[in-house]
């Protein structure tokens, strides 16, 4: 392969051979042909034609039992005959040798009557390799479906279709990647979806000019309205059934082929805080436990920071009980507040990322036996306090309670603003950085859509799933964000009607 490219540049005068298509049927076919796991036969019996095709992708059953029975059995004179009688669908004809490179190399067998001709007849015999599939790893809930995305796109597709057996489902299909050519997905429902975020998505696709793409979150950098921004802004899930609950809002979804996450847009950073076991809990309990989230993770945030602002700056804020802990606390510390604070941080930065890499079970017992022993001994050593072992401890806690691993990320990492904040100008400096953020929160969009709402710009509407989640029955229309065609969810009369006989 590499000596037939080194060739065509010399010809071409030193410009680079394109990786995307070869000039010529022949030239394609050559290329192959230094690959081991290509195949190229010629048939003599009833039927004289040439058939190629890759081993490694073309399942073996298919070529046996339908192509070759077919052509060994039957007289068949041109690729017309051929196609009315081989017993497999969507078999293709066609002399575009885009289309014919695209197919081969994803596993189709190609059949030639003429050698000296473009045109080819295409059977698909993919080979479907995949792993079952298994319960949610990353977005786990005690209740509800226990079922994931796997790596195949099909079968993504099939578990959406299966819970939202609706004709209005369309999916729509893009290569995306130069030399990669992955299949990419964009799922809406028509008549629920707005036109435009569909437009948008498929747009944004199209034009990515990248050379690969391995996984969703690669689009998710690439079709962002703001690439530099810390902050996600498209929700990447594993559960099927969030997705189709995204669908039903008017949403539209992205689905990658060999990745087991999907991508829903537009979406707003008040939900990145909402779980799936929030739908399946009273909404008394979802509204508590939603609550307790958000306040779980701006405690993670400004827990560190405002200790530093405080015995930098503000000491005098401290009760009289509360400062005589703190100075015995800190009587044998070397360092100041800042430093302290860096060094138990970059530790729990450091436990984090070894439990991740390392094996499941040997990351477990690093985790808490790593964060046991190495907290004991810095406060032994006197390199901190017992008051601040306390208050990282619970801050990365406090950060463990996000339900999308996107977020828990970007929160581990706009904490050190905060804390370079509260060094340089105290309670002054955490306040900067705080109207820093939201005022960055209310400029970013997802979709072309903004990215604060519900609280900017302000709808009363979307607020009754956003901070708390009010019953099924309040939840009348879909949210204002999306725009839907269709934006009832239910009659609210029926919604507030009894449900008994006898009433």
């Amino acid at each position: 392969m590499w000596k037939w490219m080194r060739k065509n540049k010399k010809k071409q005068g030193g410009q680079k051979p394109s990786y995307n298509q070869s000039d010529t049927l022949p030239e394609f076919i050559e290329v192959l042909g230094h690959s081991e796991d290509f195949i190229q036969f010629e048939l003599d019996g009833m039927t004289r034609c040439t058939v190629s095709y890759l081993k490694t992708m073309s399942d073996s059953k298919i070529l046996n039992r339908s192509v070759l029975t077919t052509l060994n059995s039957h007289a068949l004179h041109g690729l017309k005959e051929i196609k009315e009688t081989i017993p497999v669908e969507n078999v293709l004809i066609t002399d575009d040798l885009k289309v014919i490179q695209t197919k081969v190399m994803f596993g189709y067998i190609m059949i030639q009557v003429k050698s000296s001709t473009e045109q080819v007849l295409l059977v698909p015999a993919v080979s479907l390799e995949s792993r079952d599939v298994s319960i949610p790893e990353v977005e786990f809930s005690v209740v509800g479906p226990k079922e994931a995305f796997v790596e195949t796109i099909n079968t993504n597709i099939n578990l959406i279709r299966k819970r939202l057996p609706l004709p209005q489902l369309t999916v729509k299909e893009l290569q995306v990647g130069k030399m990669t050519s992955t299949r990419t997905a964009v799922v809406y429902v028509d008549g629920i979806a707005d036109q435009d975020n569909v437009d948008t998505v498929t747009q944004r696709l199209q034009d990515i000019e990248y050379d690969q793409l391995i996984d969703s979150s690669f689009i998710t950098q690439m079709i962002a309205d703001n690439a530099h921004s810390p902050f996600p802004q498209l929700l990447d899930t594993e559960r099927p059934d969030r997705v189709v609950s995204s669908l039903v809002e008017g949403k539209v979804a992205i689905l990658v082929d060999g990745s087991p996450h999907a991508l829903t847009c537009p979406t707003t950073v008040v939900e990145f805080f909402g779980a799936s076991d929030d739908y399946f809990l009273p909404w008394h309990l979802a509204s508590v436990f939603r609550l307790i989230r958000l306040f779980a993770v701006i405690f993670s945030v400004l827990s560190t920071p405002l200790y530093v602002a405080v015995l930098t700056y503000h000491f005098e804020m401290i009760p009289p009980e509360l400062m005589a802990t703190i100075v015995s606390s800190r009587s044998d510390i070397p360092f100041p507040p800042i430093l302290e604070v860096i060094i138990l941080e970059l530790t729990i930065e450091l436990l984090r990322e070894a439990g991740a890499r390392l094996p499941t079970k040997i990351g477990q017992t690093i985790g808490i036996v790593g964060g046991i022993v190495i907290g004991t001994a810095a406060v032994d050593a006197g390199l901190t306090s017992n008051v601040l072992l306390i208050i990282v401890a619970l801050s990365a806690l406090a950060s463990f309670t996000t339900p999308v691993y996107q977020i828990g990320n970007t929160i581990r990492l706009i904490r050190f603003p905060f804390l370079i904040g509260a060094q340089l100008w105290g309670l002054v400096g955490v306040s900067m950085c705080m109207v820093f953020f939201i005022g960055h929160l209310i400029k970013l969009q997802s979709i072309g859509r903004p990215f604060f709402e519900p609280l900017y710009p302000l709808r009363f509407k979307d607020l009754k799933d956003a901070f708390i989640r009010l019953p099924f029955t309040k939840q009348v229309d879909r949210p204002v964000l999306m725009r839907s065609e269709d934006p009832k969810r239910m009659n609210e009369d029926r919604a507030k009607a009894k449900r008994d006989i006898d009433e």
